[in-house]
């Protein structure tokens, strides 16, 4: 079957009908509603590494969903132990209650966590576990008799959820604008961005260098803000947005340093990184690194039911577990037992089909499908690891000059997003940093399925660079 082969599409009215509801009733995430009087896309089924829309028009999922099928689409046994749970016990609260689901859960997750990280904070989504973090920072060093350090600190562009708290932390502006005054105490340093090292004044011709460089910023801004100050550092270990910034080699090794120097957390953003993105259970381990908390969500359950995590040391949880202290923070749906339940069964999978194992085996072979687009003009950079990687465009290759933003408004919204979706293949193209096209397949594709992405892209950016 081609990516363009159709099956039985409803009938047209009830085509028409549910573009009309949906122009009149829903409100999109991240997206300009205008777009809703033109149709937008339905997307109705999903097998293996396929989706397909209500016209039954079959799709190459190039970024699970949003970085959360890691296990494919249309696993029965997800759905199944979903429904036993929730015929069993559908739903309780885990406030000063627990249910088997969360505890079993909780002791998976810890099993698998780096070092001393036994405690495990449930909450509903990414955003959440970030929120989670970073009230759980400032009250630790309350309870260890330093109020004053309740600054955080993370890098530009990086992205680390909506909600106030986790916005304070997210370093691209434009999501902020609208909503200020944020909550305050957030501080931004360079990313990792090795192929723009020159533009921010950074060694550009050794990447250990820079690396230690960039470290080095951590420490400049608690310098500048005052250790007594400063509760965390927020990391990602591959920085998302922007386009998959991998750390360069000792980076994660400096800023532990530099952490435990001045008596600052070190979180651990792998929302998406954790579950098998980079080949780990947890990305940290990928860098050798042991993180005082770690936060993740998306693939613990495959995006088959929502779940987020805030992962934590023994020494963070350490004043919180005697006495009448309490964390007075919650979700009604954390934890719940059918997304428990689900987790459970996706970490089965990983197991069983040792899902890890195959991105650190291929990913090297999908890194190089993608670098043959590097003969492309368009095309400057591809950076990422894992499944996880970036493809920067350029206006021009020598200088590296990038397009302005009424020049990638054309590019990526007015002909790239469309045009990839159309020739079947759904990723993303982004613009919060420099304009790039994501990749974030799930965990299950091989060499075949990196050449078929290949080909597409390089068709697409083809047409694309001849309307430079």
């Amino acid at each position: 079957m081609t990516t363009t082969e159709q099956t039985h599409p409803p009938e047209t009215g009830s085509l028409s009908a549910l573009q009309q509801k949906a122009r009149d009733h829903l409100w999109m995430h991240f997206s300009r509603q205008s777009t809703m009087d033109s149709g937008v896309p339905v997307i109705v089924r999903g097998e293996g590494h396929h989706i397909w829309d209500e016209s039954g028009k079959r799709y190459f999922d190039g970024l699970a969903g949003l970085f959360v099928v890691n296990a494919g689409h249309g696993r029965r046994r997800l759905a199944q132990a979903a429904a036993k749970q929730a015929e069993e016990l559908a739903f309780f609260p885990i406030w000063s209650y627990a249910h088997p689901t969360a505890i079993e859960l909780a002791a998976r997750l810890a099993d698998h966590a780096p070092g001393d990280l036994n405690r495990v904070f449930f909450s509903t989504g990414g955003g959440e576990a970030v929120e989670t973090a970073f009230k759980l920072a400032k009250q630790y060093w309350k309870l260890r008799g330093k109020p004053t350090k309740h600054k955080v600190i993370s890098r530009s562009v990086a992205y680390h959820g909506t909600p106030q708290g986790a916005l304070a932390i997210t370093g691209l502006p434009a999501l902020k604008e609208m909503f200020e005054p944020v909550t305050p105490g957030g501080f931004r340093v360079p990313n990792t961005n090795f192929y723009r090292a020159a533009d921010v004044g950074a060694p550009a011709d050794d990447l250990e260098r820079f690396g230690r460089w960039a470290a080095d910023r951590i420490e400049e801004m608690i310098h500048f803000e005052g250790a007594d100050t400063v509760a965390a550092v927020f990391l990602e270990p591959v920085q998302n947005a922007g386009g998959c910034f991998p750390p360069p080699p000792g980076y994660f090794q400096r800023v532990r340093e530099i952490c435990d120097a001045y008596d600052v957390l070190l979180v651990s953003d792998e929302v998406i990184c954790a579950f098998g993105r980079i080949g780990h259970m947890f990305a940290c381990d990928a860098y050798g690194y042991v993180p005082d908390m770690i936060t993740c969500a998306k693939a613990m359950t495959s995006g088959y039911s929502p779940l987020g995590a805030t992962i934590v040391s023994d020494r963070i949880y350490e004043p919180f577990g005697t006495g009448d202290t309490s964390f007075p923070h919650g979700y009604t749906f954390a934890g719940h037992p059918v997304s428990a339940a689900v987790a459970l069964e996706n970490l089965d999978i990983f197991e069983e089909e040792d899902l890890n194992e195959r991105v650190r085996e291929n990913s090297p072979l999908f890194r190089a499908a993608l670098e043959r687009l590097l003969d492309l003009p368009i095309v400057g950079d591809v950076r990422g690891d894992g499944y996880f990687f970036g493809i920067e465009l350029v206006k021009d290759k020598s200088t590296r000059e990038t397009f302005d933003e009424d020049e990638a408004e054309r590019l990526l919204r007015g002909f790239l997003s469309k045009e990839l979706f159309e020739a079947g293949l759904y990723c993303r193209a982004d613009d919060r940093g420099d304009p790039v096209i994501q990749l974030a397949p799930p965990l299950t594709i091989g060499p075949a399925e990196f050449d078929e992405i290949e080909s597409i892209l390089r068709d697409v950016l083809t047409r694309a660079g001849q309307l430079l």
